[in-house]
């Protein structure tokens, strides 16, 4: 699957894929049985929703690569409950039920994120929560926002 179904967006409205986008983009693959994605991940995803979101389109998408594969009646109730009420996600957040969205974009495990550019292109993949991951994602969507800045500006 190399994009999900608007019927797999279980929170916000759905998101068409990056050929479609005229602004660059971050996707997150996360679980919510890995701790590193709900304690790191998705509170760095918040974040930067806070200060790059209207220039930059943000997706969430769980999925069950390299984690257990559950029925959706067992995964959706609680992902939603997840993003509307615990975790407030101020972001649309997509279902990979069973992992072809992951893989079909090589990820290596959860949480993942994959930058692209206006059109479609993949720009960066990048594995992990720690530190140096989310320095890499932070200077990617500065360095996105100060461009397109500089080419308003001209």
């Amino acid at each position: 699957m190399e994009w999900p179904e608007s019927g797999d967006f279980v929170h916000g409205l759905p998101v068409p894929p990056p050929s479609g986008w005229i602004r660059p983009g971050l996707v997150m693959t996360f679980n919510l049985e890995c701790p590193g994605c709900v304690s790191r991940g998705i509170p760095f995803l918040k974040r930067l929703h806070a200060e790059f979101g209207e220039q930059v389109q943000l997706l969430g998408v769980h999925t069950s690569f390299g984690h257990r594969l559950l029925a959706r009646e067992d995964v959706e109730p609680t992902l939603v409950r997840f993003a509307r009420t615990y975790a407030k996600l101020p972001f649309p957040v997509a279902l990979d039920l069973r992992g072809e969205f992951a893989r079909y974009w090589h990820t290596e495990g959860t949480p993942h994120w994959l930058a692209f550019a206006p059109g479609g292109p993949l720009l960066r993949s990048v594995y992990g929560s720690q530190e140096n991951a989310q320095t890499r994602l932070q200077y990617l969507l500065e360095e996105w926002v100060g461009g397109a800045r500089g080419e308003a500006g001209r």
